[in-house]
């Protein structure tokens, strides 16, 4: 069983920035792609970045490139998602997921099998 905790979210100007940590339990975190998505209210959940387990190869929405970067420490279990220049439209609870594989890393929620509960993200003008 993997848990994952999301933490890092808060109320934020736009234009600023914040840091969200997905912390995970258990060995096995570190051997598979990760994610984070985003579901604001009213609209579906969506995929914001994604990583293989090594690292390599992020991806991104593209309403976030350029200004989201993931990253992991395998180390620590910790999958992070560094968020600049914060848009009103980023405003969403965030949830980190752990993916089925581990070098393949995809858009869709149905890749990911473990969820964290969600940190909320304000963005306010």
């Amino acid at each position: 069983q993997v848990q994952l905790v999301e933490s890092g979210g808060g109320l934020v100007q736009a234009g600023g920035s914040l840091r969200l940590s997905c912390a995970a339990s258990g060995r096995t975190f570190s051997d598979y792609s990760a994610g984070w998505f985003r579901q604001a209210p009213g609209k579906e959940r969506e995929f914001v970045a994604g990583m293989s387990w090594s690292g390599s190869a992020p991806l991104y929405a593209d309403s976030v490139k350029g200004r989201f970067t993931i990253s992991r420490d395998n180390a620590r279990n910790t999958v992070y998602l560094q968020m600049n220049s914060l848009k009103l439209e980023d405003t969403a609870v965030y949830y980190c997921a752990r993916g089925h594989t581990s070098v393949f890393v995809l858009a869709t929620a149905t890749a990911y099998d473990y969820w964290g509960q969600g940190t909320q993200v304000t963005v306010s003008s």
